[in-house]
């Protein structure tokens, strides 16, 4: 724990970060679109959207506004479905500064979404006479599977990486148990308070999850075991304020951010040998593909992972393929290997 120590008495000044940077739109006109910007995303918050779909709505409006300012279009009038157009072509081929790499499909969908729902928006507010944006085309999605899920073996390499001598490493196989185990996504895991562990009934309710819905998920007996472990031994340890109700403390005392929490699951699954697996996501594929190996219902998983279609979860139907290895073993005329003497040895 010393440490942990050295990290509390850092003051807030030492523990680094970027200062807010003010942007140079120009805002005078009264139809400015940087004006109207600020107004629409204040629309979002009275309308009760997420933190995260407000931000993420802020970062494609932002990459969209940059785009028109540095074309001169300052105003909503001076955009026209040519311009948006123009945009689309502009992320199509727009390659990332760092990789090198363009920008993936979802992203390009999500930043024409928004500028097609803003657009939307200004003509509600008489901004605009007509919606330049209403017969913008989204891209079209790509259907793929997700990575392969971890199997047994590798699982218990990873939930062995933490060094549950020490006081981080056994919060730290606390969280991987409870992610294997319930399937939560990260925010959920960061947003976990102490009275949403029941031990006793075995139960978890994950609050405000994604699109703000609250579900209650089963808990596995060793999950259970390692939490109730760690709330015994480290939490008391780790908590500076009686006020904080988060479940899993950071060394400085407070909630986890899910970006930090996502960088500690790859190095560790780095360090269990499994670089180039995901990080936090990758627990809530595995448990959900190892829940349908075992023969659940795909509803119970819909349940369990928060879905709110099934045809979300049902992507896991096509990952998973062991019934259809065991059909085709059966009935496919190659499917079992006949040993005779033209037969290949193993």
């Amino acid at each position: 724990m010393a440490s942990t120590d050295w990290m509390r008495r850092r003051s807030l000044e030492a523990r680094g970060g970027n200062a807010a940077q003010v942007d140079a739109w120009d805002r005078s006109a009264s139809d400015a679109l940087a004006l109207w910007r600020d107004g629409y995303l204040g629309q979002l918050g009275a309308l009760n959207y997420s933190a995260d779909t407000i931000e993420g709505r802020r970062d494609a409006l932002k990459v969209f506004l940059n785009w028109c300012a540095e074309r001169d279009l300052i105003r909503a009038t001076q955009i026209t479905r040519p311009v948006l157009e123009a945009y689309q072509l502009w992320l199509w081929r727009y390659t990332r500064p760092k990789s090198g790499k363009p920008l993936g499909w979802s992203t390009q969908r999500n930043r024409v979404a928004t500028v097609k729902d803003y657009f939307r928006w200004l003509t509600k507010q008489n901004i605009l006479l007509h919606n330049p944006a209403s017969e913008l085309e989204l891209p079209r999605m790509e259907k793929r599977l997700p990575g392969a899920a971890l199997t047994a073996s590798q699982l218990e390499t990873l939930l062995a990486v933490p060094n549950v001598t020490d006081a981080l490493g056994l919060r730290d196989r606390a969280m991987l148990e409870l992610f294997y185990s319930c399937g939560l996504r990260r925010s959920e895991l960061c947003n976990l308070e102490v009275a949403d562990f029941n031990a006793e009934r075995g139960t978890l309710h994950v609050r405000l999850g994604k699109g703000k819905k609250d579900r209650m998920v089963p808990v596995g007996e060793q999950a259970i075991a390692w939490v109730k472990r760690y709330l015994r031994e480290v939490r008391p340890r780790l908590c500076l304020d009686t006020r904080t109700q988060a479940v899993f403390l950071t060394g400085y005392g407070g909630p986890f951010n899910p970006d930090v929490l996502s960088r500690m699951v790859s190095a560790w699954m780095k360090e269990a040998g499994l670089e180039g697996k995901g990080s936090c996501h990758m627990l809530r594929h595995t448990c959900a593909t190892h829940m349908l190996e075992g023969g659940a219902d795909i509803r119970y998983i819909q349940q369990l992972l928060g879905h709110a279609k099934l045809e979300t979860t049902a992507i896991y139907t096509e990952v998973n393929i062991r019934q259809l290895q065991e059909v085709h073993a059966r009935c496919h005329p190659s499917g079992r290997l006949v040993k005779h003497e033209s037969s290949p040895s193993c």
